[in-house]
């Protein structure tokens, strides 16, 4: 149901806090996320779902945001970049990402990170076959890839105290 003003009421919890709002019924996840919430780390690409970019967690659930509407996420749970880290110090990946020079002009890095975040978050042991794969939707221009899946693999060897077997934290 939209108001009269054409928007479509939303309701949605976004890296942990309730967002409430009402958007144009063709607004991508994507758009809201960068232009409503003011969440930039959701990059856009190709828009066309093809790039990985602006890849966001969706019920924990890697999705393209840009391929997603705003308003069939209401009701639901999405994870950004931003709501990777507790602040200022970075999380695992982010850190093993940076030790391993995964990342240099960085467009792909929040895609990345959200799907590796996912794969992790499934606490099975991985090999470099399955990282690969699982990242291939993924395009980055600039590193070769090979730091990327480096750092994966580090964070799924060592996981982290405290957290849950990935050494990302949950859910926010």
């Amino acid at each position: 149901m939209s108001d009269p003003d054409g928007g479509v009421p939303i309701d949605l919890v976004v890296n942990g806090v309730t967002r409430r709002g009402a958007v144009p019924p063709r607004t991508s996840l994507a758009d809201f996320l960068r232009d409503h919430l003011g969440l930039t780390g959701t990059h856009l690409g190709c828009e066309h779902g093809v790039c990985g970019a602006c890849t966001v967690l969706l019920d924990g659930r890697s999705v393209r945001s840009c391929l997603v509407l705003a308003a069939q996420a209401s009701g639901r749970s999405v994870r950004t970049v931003e709501g990777l880290s507790d602040g200022d110090p970075l999380n695992p990946l982010q850190t093993a990402l940076a030790d391993h020079h995964g990342l240099q002009c960085g467009f792909c890095t929040p895609g990345f990170l959200m799907v590796a975040t996912e794969l992790l978050a499934e606490g099975r042991d991985l090999d470099e076959d399955e990282v690969r794969e699982r990242l291939s939707g993924n395009v980055c221009r600039c590193t070769g890839y090979q730091g990327i899946v480096e750092a994966v693999l580090e964070v799924a060897r060592r996981g982290t105290p405290g957290r849950d077997d990935s050494g990302i934290p949950g859910p926010r």
